[in-house]
C-alpha cells in the first residue's frame, strides 16, 4: 500500500530560485553541454548528474573555474567503488582555491564567541597569515605529505594552520580541546606527525577551560614531533616548560611577512584525515584528496546551499566534526565563514548563537536536531532578534523530526528553507538534503544531492521506493576516501563500506526513497528495531517520545537475548521537574502506539540521568544494546570517544542487574 505523502511543507520563491547558483549551473550546463532537458528542474539536474558522471563533473570544474596547473586527460577512468579515478592527470592545490576568490578588502573570516565578542579577519590578512604560517611550517621541515596536526578550538588559528598546511601539500588533522590529551593521541599517532598547533584553552558555558598540561602531555604522547606551535587565545600565558621538542609562539609563526605559494599537487592528493568516531578500537583514519574536496564542496556548497560572495555562513561544531571542514570550505565560494568558541547555548544567554547571527547579517545558519528542539523545549524565541538575513537553516547530525518545522518557521521565518541534511564524515559531505528550487516535506530531506546515486535496497539488494531499506550509493563521487590511514590493502576500506554488495557504497543507514523524490531517514540499520520480523528505525521512535514537554531526550533499544527473547527498554530523560510515574509512561506508550508504530511499543520505560553520545552528538544506540547483551566495556566502546565516559558504568550495570533478574534460581 502506497504511504499518503502531505504536500510539501515549504516551496521556494519562485523568484529567489530563479535567481540561485543552482538553476544557473543548470541553465548553463544545458547550453554548454548540449543536455536535452530542462536542467532548471531539480530532478532533472539530478537525473542527468547521476546518469552522464563524466559530463556533470565535467560542468562543475569548468562552472566553478577549477585551475589546474596541469590539465585531466579525463573526468572518470576507472568507475569500480572502491578504485574510482577521478580526474588522472590534474593537479591543483586546494588552498589556492580557498583563498583566490577573497578580495582584498572584504571580511573572510568572522570570529565568534559564546560572550559576543568578535573580530574579522579580511582576505589579505587571510593571505598574509597563511603565507606567513605556511613558511614557518616549511622552515619546521614540514615538506609534501607530512602530517600537521591541531588541538585547537573552533576559531580562525585553525583554519589558517590548515590552509597553510595544506599549501605546502601536507596533511591536515583537527580534533577539539575538550578530547583528553589520550584521545587526541590516539588519533593524532597514527599519523606521526611533524608538527603540532595547540591553544592554550578553549571556552564554555562560561569557563576559560585550561589546556596547557594537556598540550604537553599531548606532546610527550606524539615522539615524532619536531615542533610545537603554541596559541594564545583564553589568554593563560605559557609557562617554560620541557618540551620534548621545539616550541614556537603562533604570534612569530603568522606574522612573518612572506609570499604566498600553494604546491600543485595531484587531484588524488592526500588532504586531510577525518577520524570515525572511534567508539570501538582506534578511530579510523579516512583519507580525503585535494580534488575531490575541492570539487564536491564546490557543489555542495556553491550549489546545495546557493552561497557565493556576499553570504556569511555559521554553522555551531567543534574541530572534529566534519562540519568544521565545511564551515572552512565556505571560503572556497567567496563567502564569509563564522567560527565561533563556546556553548550552543550558555547558561546565561542561550540564545546567543541567533543574537550572533543577527547582528553579524548571516544568511546561511547551521545547527543540530537538539539544538532546535531544545530551543523549543526551553522557550527561547529566536524572532526577538532581527533574523531576516537568514535563508536558510541547516541541520544535520542525526534525522530532524516533523515537529521542528512549524517551529523554525514561526520563530526564525516564514521564508526561511530549513534544509535537513544527511552525510557522513566519510564522504565529509551530503548524500541527501535541500536545494533552492526544490520543496520541502516536513520531517523529510528533499532530494539526493547532485552526483549522489542514491538509492534504497531491500534485504535481496534490490531498489525500492515508499519501503525502508538501505542508504547505498551506486555510482562513484569524488570525495569518497582514497584510503584508510594504516590499511595498505584496503581491507578495512572495503569492508566498511562494500561487503554487503559487492561494488556499492552501503552507508549503515535505513531510509525511504519516496514517491516525489524526498528521503526520509529512519536512523542507523545496524540499531534497527526488529519485532516479529516488523523493522521500526530508531529515529522514528525518539522523534515521537522528544515531542513530549515532559521528555528531554530518548534512547530506544532492540536487543535479542541469548534465550530467543527480544528487549526492547526506552530510556528517557525527563524534562527538569518531571516525575516518570505510571501516567506519563502511559503517555508515552500512546504517543509511540499512534504515532510510530503499535508493533513497538517498549518492553519497560526507564529513567536514565542522561543519554550517551558520541562526541559530535551522536545517541550510542550499538553500543549500549551489547553493553545490555553482555558485552565487555573494553569491547564495546572507547571512553575517550564519548561526551559522557562515565555514562557506559551505568548502561553496563543496568544490563548486569537485568541479567541477574532473569537468570534462574
Amino acid at each position: 500500500m502506497t504511504t499518503p505523502y502531505p504536500p510539501p511543507f515549504f516551496t521556494p520563491d519562485p523568484q529567489a530560485a530563479t535567481a540561485s547558483r543552482i538553476v544557473d549551473f543548470g541553465r548553463w550546463a544545458s547550453q554548454h553541454w548540449g543536455v536535452d532537458a530542462d536542467l532548471t528542474d531539480y530532478a532533472a539536474l539530478h537525473r542527468w548528474s547521476v546518469t552522464d558522471l563524466e559530463g556533470f563533473w565535467g560542468a562543475v570544474w569548468e562552472y566553478f573555474d577549477i585551475e589546474a596547473n596541469t590539465s585531466y586527460e579525463r573526468v572518470l577512468g576507472e568507475e569500480a567503488m572502491p578504485g574510482a579515478r577521478w580526474f588522472e592527470g590534474a593537479t591543483l592545490n586546494y588552498a589556492h582555491h580557498a583563498l583566490r576568490n577573497l578580495a582584498d578588502d572584504e571580511v573572510a573570516i568572522v570570529a565568534l564567541d559564546e560572550t559576543g565578542s568578535a573580530y574579522e579577519i579580511t582576505g589579505e590578512r587571510l593571505r598574509a597569515q597563511v603565507a606567513s604560517v605556511s613558511a614557518t611550517l616549511r622552515d619546521l621541515g614540514v615538506g609534501m605529505g607530512d602530517r600537521v596536526v591541531g588541538y585547537l578550538p573552533n576559531t580562525p588559528h585553525a583554519i589558517v594552520a590548515f590552509l597553510a598546511a595544506a599549501g605546502l601539500g601536507a596533511v591536515w588533522s583537527v580534533c577539539g580541546q575538550d578530547y583528553a590529551p589520550k584521545a587526541a593521541a590516539d588519533r593524532f599517532a597514527q599519523l606521526e606527525p611533524t608538527v603540532l598547533i595547540a591553544a592554550d584553552g578553549y571556552l564554555f558555558n562560561g569557563t576559560a577551560h585550561d589546556r596547557r598540561d594537556a598540550t604537553l602531555e599531548l606532546v610527550t604522547a606524539l615522539p615524532t614531533l619536531k615542533a610545537t606551535v603554541l596559541v594564545d587565545h583564553v589568554g593563560l600565558p605559557w609557562p617554560s616548560r620541557n618540551y620534548p621538542s621545539l616550541v614556537m609562539p603562533w604570534e612569530d609563526a603568522a606574522t612573518r611577512t612572506e609570499q604566498l605559494a600553494c604546491t600543485p599537487v595531484p587531484f588524488d592528493h592526500p588532504l586531510w584525515v577525518v577520524f570515525s568516531s572511534g567508539t570501538t578500537g582506534l578511530p579510523k583514519g579516512i583519507v580525503h584528496g585535494h580534488g575531490g574536496v575541492l570539487i564536491e564542496h564546490l557543489k555542495t556548497l556553491g550549489l546545495q546551499s546557493d552561497l557565493g560572495p556576499g553570504d556569511r555562513l555559521l554553522w555551531y561544531t567543534t574541530t572534529h566534526w566534519m562540519m568544521w571542514n565545511l564551515v572552512a570550505s565556505t571560503l572556497l565560494t567567496g563567502a564569509t565563514t563564522c567560527t565561533y568558541d563556546g556553548s550552543p547555548a550558555p547558561l546565561t544567554r542561550p540564545d546567543v548563537l541567533w543574537e550572533l547571527a543577527s547582528r553579524h547579517r548571516v544568511t546561511v545558519f547551521g545547527t543540530s536536531p537538539q539544538y532546535l528542539l531544545g530551543m523549543a523545549k526551553f522557550g527561547i524565541d529566536p524572532s526577538v532578534h532581527d533574523l531576516s538575513s537568514i535563508r536558510v537553516v541547516g541541520c544535520t547530525g542525526s534525522a530532524l523530526p516533523a515537529s521542528a518545522y512549524p517551529w523554525v518557521r514561526d520563530h526564525v521565518g516564514g521564508h526561511v528553507l530549513l534544509a535537513s541534511i544527511s552525510g557522513g564524515t566519510d564522504i565529509v559531505s551530503g548524500f541527501a538534503g535541500s536545494a533552492p528550487n526544490a520543496p520541502v516535506w516536513a520531517g523529510e530531506l528533499s532530494a539526493p544531492h547532485l552526483g549522489v546515486a542514491l538509492a534504497a535496497y531491500d534485504a535481496e539488494g534490490r531498489p525500492v521506493v515508499d519501503q525502508v531499506g538501505e542508504l547505498v550509493v551506486t555510482r562513484p563521487m569524488p570525495s569518497m576516501p582514497l584510503y584508510f590511514w594504516n590499511d595498505p590493502d584496503g581491507a578495512r576500506y572495503h569492508d566498511a563500506y562494500f561487503s554487503a554488495y559487492p561494488g556499492v557504497w552501503r552507508h549503515g543507514d535505513w531510509i525511504t526513497h519516496t514517491p516525489h523524490g524526498s528521503v526520509i531517514v529512519h536512523g542507523r540499520s545496524d540499531s534497527t528495531l526488529n519485532r516479529n520480523g516488523v523493522r521500526l528505525g530508531s529515529a522514528d521512535i525518539h522523534d515521537v517520545v522528544e515531542r513530549l514537554p515532559e521528555i528531554t531526550e530518548a534512547l530506544v533499544i532492540g536487543a535479542e537475548e541469548p534465550d530467543g527473547g527480544y528487549w526492547m527498554p526506552l530510556f528517557v530523560v525527563p524534562a527538569a521537574g518531571v516525575t516518570l510515574d505510571e501516567a506519563l509512561r502511559d503517555r508515552i506508550r500512546e504517543a509511540i502506539r499512534t504515532g510510530a508504530s503499535p508493533r513497538h511499543v517498549p518492553d519497560e520505560i526507564i529513567e536514565v540521568p542522561a543519554i550517551p553520545h558520541t562526541r559530535t552528538g551522536k545517541k550510542l544506540e550499538v553500543p549500549v544494546k551489547r553493553l545490555l547483551q553482555g558485552a565487555a566495556v573494553e569491547q564495546v566502546v572507547n571512553p575517550a570517544a564519548l561526551d559522557a565516559p562515565e555514562l557506559i558504568a551505568y548502561y553496563a550495570r543496568l544490563g548486569a542487574e537485568r541479567r541477574s533478574r532473569k537468570a534462574p534460581a
